[in-house]
């Protein structure tokens, strides 16, 4: 039987964590983030990258070498090693209000409502990051653009899958059930 190593992929707020875990869930297989590899713990989070040798030393460990896993959340830029590993990609769009709603809404959730509210001590880096994050299609920042990400995916020498992030969580997971049942066929 193949194995099942499945990478989804999107700009923040896509879906690409809720989905990946929800996927991994119904396979019965691990779930990674690579936000968990990217970010050294702090409190408050999301404050100190990891050194990108080290993530990918900690994902050898940790899930790499097995045999079925699904990954959620982006490598490109920093981890093309993991590039032959991968036997699917999915790319997860999603339109760009929805996003935008999404990551205020988690940011509520991951630093409480007052800290990101106007005066809240987190109201700045939320602002700063949720307007990071809306120029993703336009591509006049750094780090990752829909341009970048199109390109990266065009390279993959495994199937690419795009699902629309503002389906039903239960229709795209039965769709990349079926995604991944072809694979072990």
């Amino acid at each position: 039987m193949k194995s099942r190593r499945i990478h989804l992929m999107g700009v923040s707020g896509s879906g690409v964590t809720t989905l990946g875990r929800a996927l991994a869930g119904q396979l019965a297989l691990p779930h990674h983030d690579s936000d968990d590899y990217f970010w050294l713990p702090t409190a408050p989070p999301y404050r100190t990258t990891r050194p990108a040798a080290e993530r990918l030393r900690l994902m050898h460990e940790m899930f790499l070498p097995h045999r079925d896993w699904v990954l959620s959340g982006s490598v490109t830029g920093w981890g093309e090693e993991l590039v032959p590993f991968f036997d699917l990609v999915v790319f997860v769009t999603t339109p760009r209000e929805l996003r935008l709603q999404r990551l205020r809404g988690r940011e509520a959730a991951h630093f409480g409502a007052d800290a990101v509210a106007q005066g809240g001590w987190r109201h700045e880096e939320t602002e700063s990051f949720v307007e990071w994050a809306s120029r993703y299609e336009v591509g006049d920042r750094d780090g990752r653009s829909l341009a970048k990400d199109e390109a990266w995916l065009a390279g993959l020498p495994c199937p690419v899958v795009r699902v629309d992030g503002s389906r039903a969580l239960a229709e795209l997971v039965e769709q990349l059930c079926n995604e991944a049942q072809q694979l072990s066929g």
